[in-house]
């Protein structure tokens, strides 16, 4: 990986799409440094003091930009859920299906649709965030839609730096994003840890156990990460107009986590959704209903955590199904004249499939819950509570983008390298 690196350096074309990449990170870390103007951020720091651990992932995922309400406060999160329910709806209506099989002219299309999408998810976000914290508390209407429009256009600016960084850059942009987002939160989680240890509230020990046990959590998301399952398939000779093409093997790659982090933040939306809403209602806000609500939170009891590994199953299988068709992959495999060695084509092929997709997404599932546990499960072992990194969503997106991230460069390297067929 590190000579993949190197060697991307000694290239110009790609030491330029690098240096422009670590460029949008210096320009991400400036606007997280940026406060709203008028925002009551005293109100801010004291909900979350009081109850922030209910936001903690989505601060996270803007780089500590919430916390401090500054300028990317919500982050990329708007465009993650406009995404979502774009793939949602493209399933559900046949005009934005039919959009997305015209090439790239539907993609664009839906892109656009997307974006608007996600500005008006963004206000919407902005609204509740402020409203929930207090911090346009006493505000006149003026300032308060001066507040929202400034939150909605950093989250429009990151979208538009993330499609920057894909079209000029190295990797996927708004992946990218995101995994700025977490790392930049990172000093300030290790610094809390080092107040904590000179204090003598944490002791040093636990802090290797801690050490351990993300190290053993990087190495265990990269070998499920990497690993899949190679269905063999036969092909068979063909002829296309004028020419035959030869015969030959192949496999079939099925991913062991085919779903990513979708399902994670599927499941945690879920489970926050009734909390963040029993929450903005002043007459619940010290109600029964809202400490039942917390109570059902991954991490705050048994039944909860159980709740959030049932969760994280079904939406994984969801998931897997709306990415991978079987259906459309048996009969692809047909229509092709391909098979799979010892099945026929047709339906038992189709069973075969499914059959093995349906394990393999089960061992992606527990392989999901675990990771997602292990946030819970480290502060309980270690006794420290400020280091997100370990286990959950985070670790998953980094450990996930760094890898996607070295690919690319090694398939940018590799087609630069290659003399092909002129030069031989």
């Amino acid at each position: 990986m590190l000579e993949s690196l190197m060697a991307a350096l000694q290239i110009p074309e790609l030491k330029r799409r690098i240096a422009f990449v670590l460029t949008m990170f210096a320009v991400f870390v400036l606007g997280v440094h940026i406060p709203v103007p008028g925002v009551n951020h005293a109100a801010v720091e004291a909900f979350f003091k009081d109850k922030g651990g209910l936001l903690g992932l989505v601060d996270v995922f803007s780089g500590g930009a919430l916390r401090k309400m500054s300028l990317f406060a919500m982050g990329i999160t708007p465009y993650i859920n406009a995404s979502i329910i774009m793939q949602m709806l493209t399933l559900a209506i046949p005009q934005l299906e039919i959009m997305s099989k015209e090439g790239e002219a539907g993609r664009k299309r839906i892109a656009k649709i997307t974006r608007h999408l996600t500005l008006a998810i963004a206000f919407l976000t902005a609204v509740g965030i402020t409203m929930g914290f207090g911090a346009v508390a006493g505000m006149s209407i003026l300032n308060r839609l001066q507040v929202w429009i400034t939150m909605t256009a950093g989250t429009c600016f990151l979208l538009w730096m993330g499609e920057q960084i894909t079209e000029k850059g190295i990797g996927n942009g708004v992946s990218l994003i995101i995994f700025a987002s977490i790392m930049t939160s990172l000093p300030y989680q290790t610094g809390l840890i080092a107040t904590s240890v000179q204090k003598g509230l944490v002791n040093p020990f636990a802090v290797i156990l801690l050490i351990a046990m993300f190290v053993a959590t990087v190495l265990g998301i990269v070998y499920v990460t990497q690993g899949q399952r190679k269905i063999p398939i036969q092909h068979v000779k063909r002829v296309v107009g004028m020419r035959v093409t030869q015969g030959g093997s192949s496999f079939l790659p099925i991913k062991v986590n085919t779903a990513g982090v979708i399902p994670i933040i599927f499941a945690i939306s879920m489970m926050m959704f009734p909390a963040q809403i029993l929450q903005s209602i002043p007459a619940l806000k010290n109600s029964q209903l809202l400490r039942l609500a917390y109570a059902a939170m991954p991490g705050a009891s048994w039944w909860g955590s159980l709740l959030y590994v049932i969760l994280i199953i079904i939406f994984t299988y969801f998931y897997t199904a709306v990415i991978m068709n079987v259906h459309d992959m048996a009969d692809n495999l047909k229509k092709y004249g391909n098979f799979i060695p010892g099945i026929r084509p047709g339906k038992p092929t189709f069973d075969y499939l499914d059959r093995v997709v349906s394990r393999i997404t089960l061992a992606g599932a527990v392989f999901l819950a675990a990771i997602a546990l292990t946030q819970y499960i480290a502060p309980a072992l270690t006794g420290v509570n400020s280091f997100t990194l370990v286990g959950g969503t985070s670790l998953l997106i980094v450990v996930g983008v760094a890898i996607e991230t070295m690919q690319a460069i090694e398939a940018q390297l590799l087609m630069r390298n290659y003399e092909g067929f002129i030069k031989q």
